[in-house]
């Protein structure tokens, strides 16, 4: 088991921020990884799946995440599978109308040949944990 974790703070109101990121199809606008981000199920509540392609050292992976728990301006977390790896996001928010913390946290489980990878992940795990907190606080502040 891998994960990253990283806390960001904007001056952008809590429900602006918890909008735009339990949307999961505005990953690619915040998530270096993410290239494209469809939903394929649901209303954007706990149960809607939505299809990632993502691109992590340098390999294309495609994954299905379900929204597993939505408290509205408190807590979004959602699980994503393929056949290399398992991964649970959990974004933890706290705030009010004049600025936000979020909390992301993901721990990916690698799975099959993948864990033959295992030894890069840390530094691997690092950048990205660090572009996306970035990449993150620039979007945030911008909405």
């Amino acid at each position: 088991m891998a994960d990253v974790e990283r806390s960001i703070t904007v001056p952008t109101p809590i429900d602006r921020v918890f909008s735009y990121l339990t949307d999961f199809t505005n990953s690619p606008e915040w998530d270096p990884g993410s290239v494209k981000t469809e939903r394929t199920s649901g209303d954007g509540g706990v149960g809607t799946i939505y299809h990632n392609t993502s691109e992590f050292v340098g390999k294309r992976t495609e994954l299905d995440y379900v929204v597993k728990e939505l408290v509205p301006n408190e807590r979004f977390v959602m699980r994503g599978e393929n056949e290399t790896v398992t991964t649970v996001d959990t974004m933890i928010f706290s705030g009010d109308a004049t600025g936000t913390t979020v909390t992301y946290h993901a721990d990916f489980e690698l799975k099959g040949a993948a864990k033959l990878a295992a030894p890069a992940m840390p530094a691997a795990l690092k950048k990205l944990g660090d572009d996306t907190a970035q990449l993150l606080e620039e979007k945030l502040t911008a909405l």
